[in-house]
Formats: C-alpha cells, structure tokens, sequence
C-alpha cells in the first residue's frame, strides 16, 4: 500500500474528529440551511468517513491503521455494496475481489462515538489488481461521508431523500447488505460543496429494499428515462440561456441591488438597474427557476393578476455579487462573454484541431488578453473567483512542512495570476516568504493584491515566462497552469521548474482530473473548454505521472480539493 493511502486515511480520521453532523450538511448541501437544515439534523447523525485503501497484505493494512492511531485489531466482514461496484466498473468477476469493511473507533469534537469506515481490497505485489488499485486511487470514487438514521422509519427515510433532491443531491447506487442487516443509499453532492468529499451515504438498519429500488430507479445511469428523450434534448439546447441570463444578471448589476433577505418589487429593481421592469421579471422569472432568486412566496399570483412581482437573492445567486468574498462574478462576465462567442465555433476546433477561440479573434486568447487591459484584468479576476479550491491548501502537509522548518523557506507560484494563492499560504504561515512570477501586467495586479493582504513585504516578484522560474525555492507551485498546454508544452514547463528545483524542493500541482469510468464530472466540461479556447486539455492522474517522469520528476501522490480539483505533489526523480 502507497504511502497515499496513509495520508488519505489520516486526512479522513482528521475530519471525523473535528466536524459535526450540521456542518457536514452545510458543507455538502450549500443550499441547505436555516430552519430546513435545523430540522433536518435530528434525524440522521454524522457517522463516518469512508474509502477504499489497497493493502499489499493484512500485516500491511494493520501497519497503516497504527500509523494513523486507529485500533488494529477491529473486526472486517465482507462488502457486498463496494464489490459489486468495483466488479461493475472494471468488469471484473466477483470472486476476484475480496473487499473487506473495517470500522474503526474515532471520537466527534465532543466525544462522539464515530468511525473511518475503511473497504479493504488486498492486492498483492505484481497482482492483476495493481490497475484497479491505481485507478481509484487516481479517482477516489469510494470516499465519502456517512449520516446514519437515528430511527429506521421508511417515511423518514423517504423524507431525508427528498430533502437531498431538492439541494441538488444525486442519486449514485446503493444496496443492501445482508451480512450487517443494513440498507445504503449512495449520492453525488453538489460540485458547489465546501470540502472535499462529493459523495455522501445514507445508511439505515434494517432491509428498506423498497425504498432503494425507488432510490437506484432515480439514478439516470441505472435507468436512462425513455418517455420523454425530446424534452431532455429540449433542456440540453437550451443551456446557452443560461449562460446568458446569468450573464446579464451580472453584467446588470442586478446580484448588488438585490437583498439576500427582503424580497423587492419588480419596478424598484428595475430603477436601481436602468432597465424594464417588465423585461426584467421575464428574466428573474427565469433566474428564479435556477435558483439565482427567489419570488416572495406572499406574491405567487401577482404575475397572473397583472400586479408587480417581487423577488430575493439567494445565496446561489449572491455568488454573483461583486462585494462577496468569493465571487464568482468575472467567470459569469467571462463565460458569458469571449468566451461564449468561441464556443460558436466549436466544430471548427473539431474539424481542424485549432482554437476557435484563435479562429474567432485572429490570435490566441493570451495574447488577445495582455492587449486589452480590462479583457486582462477580467480574465485574472476570473481565474481567482475559483479561489474556494484553494481553501484546503495551506494544510497541505508539504506546505506545513516548509512552514515548519528551522529556517525560513520560500513558496515560488509560477505563473500565479493576481497572487491569491500565494496570498493564502503567506497569510496562513507568517514564517514562509514567497517569490511570485508572471507577467509584468499580473505582477503588477498581485503586488497590489498582496500588499492589501499585509504580506507584500515577505513577497519577491519577477517578471517572465516559464524559462524564468525562479532557482533554489523550497515548494514550487502550477495551479491551472498545464491545462493549458499540449503534452510538448508541459514537458518543457515541467522540465524548467525541475532545473530550477534544489534536491529538496517540491512540487505542487493544481488541476482537475479527468474520470477514467466516464462519470459525470467538471474535469470533462472544463476538456471541452481548453480544446475549444486554449488548445489545451484536462488528463487523468497517470497522465501527469508521465509528464512529469519524462521532466525528471516523480509523482508521490494527489489529494482531492474543493470544486472537483486535485493537489499533485511530486518531486525529482531519485
């Protein structure tokens, strides 16, 4: 077993110990809150973490569980539930995998008896599992996070499953497990969720088979719908509206006139934003179908009797506003806007293999970007309000490692936009210094950003392209820098940092990573989108590890961030 599977099962024991039931809802159902949240918390507890760790023998697996401080002798019993997936998505036969459940003891922040819930596959040195083990691994499609009914009760059951629908939960499998008398429910939580995990399991004693059949009905992969496939391609055809009204939500201003908690009347909304106020309402009643905003549930039959309609933001929607912290505003200006207009184009990237973005506009968007410096300042801005990824990382063991060493180490952000993730790391470890490197527009911007951060006097800045990384740093970091590049290019890249790596140094890397069993996930909408804008392209974990090989490097391993990324962290090759 990798080191990897320790660290994830230390990472997974960490978590258990430090978050209660309420904030593993938040966290996984951003929308749920306020009272529905409050009421929903009782009947259902915060149970365990779980994944899947691939032993080389059980000698090996009891070594981990020590290392982590969990209990070596808790008792397995055979997984009927995580089998059955494994064999479904390798096609492999049952009988060659023996997954084993082991439960072992982890206290809650106030003493609660939980567990890390840990489904053990076996797999010997030069087996014909390594592929499977390497794969999850890469994707960690088994992880999640467990709520537990406190009562059995099938109409409770029910309950719980359509308050998950309505947050925007997935269904995604489940079984019964009759060697434990217990029934699971597995879903895809929102890719809005705030820590790591993207899976959540619904677990309740007893045979609900009932209920699970409904469950696994639900789930578009186990029963693609055969009644209505015109209106399903009618939604589909209808996603550039979306694009669009949220677009124009933003470009109007309408996110900042709105209140999140006081709904407002059509006709003030339209004076704070200069627009008709019949139009407008065409548009919130649009928006209000995505969840952007609400209508004032008082006035549901306003539009009917001709009179004014009021509406609110909600917090999906408050996202947009140009005052949150984490704004997602600029993506919405970006994607609505050049972006947009290449993708009109996209069968010619299909055809020809060149960027429509390069076909629409006669250049490639990095250069389109640094000569108009307000598309530059967008597109930076835009790069940054994805910053939620970056939450998990001052944590990051290489970078608590540096931050803990005698003397001081120094942090290197290639390529690192408006400095918001150095930014972070420097905030979260006063004793890091770090040397920032971009182009002379971006520094420019992240010197301003650092030095309203307080931490612009422990910051080096260089201007240059990727021949230019900085020598002798301690941690180096890309984020979101490889995908925007053909395999030649990272090579090059990956092989300028290593030259530039001491011995000790390290490396991380920010990307998403694409699934290798073809489910649903951004890393295959954000493919589509560099092929179609930047001629770049998301890759699978394995991927990375021979880039990075071919540059002298070694990938050690890779841990999940929030909105469906992945942290690499690899080193020069022995």
């Amino acid at each position: 077993m990798l080191p990897d599977d320790t660290a994830r099962l230390r990472a997974a024991v960490a978590f258990v110990r430090e978050h209660d039931t309420t904030t593993v809802l938040s966290l996984l159902l951003p929308g749920l809150h306020g009272p529905e949240l409050e009421s929903l918390a009782p009947h259902c507890r915060f149970a365990h973490a779980g994944l899947l760790l691939f032993p080389t023998d059980p000698q090996d697996l009891r070594r981990r569980l020590a290392d982590c401080g969990l209990a070596v002798d808790t008792p397995s019993q055979p997984s009927v539930v995580v089998r059955e997936r494994l064999a479904r998505r390798h096609r492999r036969d049952l009988a060659e995998l023996d997954v084993r459940i082991l439960r072992p003891r982890v206290q809650g922040p106030a003493g609660e008896h939980r567990a890390v819930e840990v489904f053990a596959l076996t797999v010997p040195a030069h087996s014909g599992l390594e592929a499977i083990a390497a794969y999850e691994r890469a994707r960690g499609h088994e992880a999640h996070l467990a709520l537990e009914l406190e009562h059995p009760d099938p109409l409770v059951l029910r309950g719980l499953c359509a308050v998950l629908a309505r947050h925007g939960a997935r269904p995604d499998g489940g079984g019964y497990n009759p060697h434990e008398d217990g029934t699971v429910l597995y879903f895809t939580t929102p890719a809005t969720g705030e820590c790591g995990y993207r899976r959540l399991e619904l677990y309740t004693p007893g045979d609900h088979r009932d209920a699970l059949a409904d469950h696994l009905r639900a789930d578009p992969r186990e029963r693609p719908d055969p009644d209505r496939p015109a209106e399903t391609l009618l939604r589909l055809l209808t996603g550039a509206w979306t694009t669009q009204a949220l677009g124009a939500f933003a470009r109007l201003g309408l996110p900042d006139a709105m209140d999140p908690y006081e709904a407002t009347g059509t006709r003030e909304l339209a004076r704070r934003t200069a627009t008709r106020p019949e139009n407008l309402a065409t548009l919130l009643r649009y928006l209000t179908m995505l969840g952007v905003v609400a209508g004032d549930t008082t006035d549901t039959g306003a539009e009917a009797a001709g009179e004014e309609e009021s509406f609110r933001l909600t917090r999906l929607g408050a996202l947009l506003r140009a005052d949150s912290p984490d704004t997602m505003r600029p993506l919405a200006l970006m994607y609505a806007g050049p972006f947009y207009r290449s993708f009109a184009e996209l069968d010619h990237t299909v055809r020809t293999g060149q960027p429509a973005f390069d076909h629409l506009f006669g250049e490639n968007h990095f250069d389109h970007f640094a000569r108009d410096p307000e598309l530059a300042d967008l597109f930076d801005r835009s790069m940054a309000a994805s910053s939620r990824m970056f939450r998990p990382l001052p944590a990051h063991p290489v970078i608590t490692a540096a931050a803990q060493a005698s003397t001081p180490r120094t942090v290197v952000d290639v390529a690192g936009g408006n400095g918001e993730l150095l930014g972070r790391i420097l905030t979260a470890h006063p004793g890091l210094r770090g040397t920032l490197l971009e182009r002379p527009h971006a520094v420019e911007a992240a010197r301003r950003s650092l030095d309203a951060a307080g931490c612009g006097a422990r910051c080096d800045y260089r201007s240059g392209d990727f021949a230019d990384v900085p020598h002798g740093g301690d941690v180096y970091v890309l984020s979101r820098i490889l995908h925007d590049w053909d395999d030649d290019q990272c090579r090059e890249i990956l092989r300028h940092c290593a030259r530039a790596m001491p011995a000790h140094a390290d490396l991380l890397i920010i990307e998403r990573l694409l699934p290798a069993d073809g489910s649903p996930s951004l890393a295959t909408a954000w493919d589509l989108h560099m092929m179609c804008n930047v001629g770049g392209r998301e890759r699978r974990g394995e991927h990375y590890a021979r880039l990075l090989a071919d540059a002298g490097l070694e990938l050690l391993d890779h841990t999940p961030l929030p909105l469906e990324a992945y942290v690499l962290h690899a080193r020069k090759a022995p």
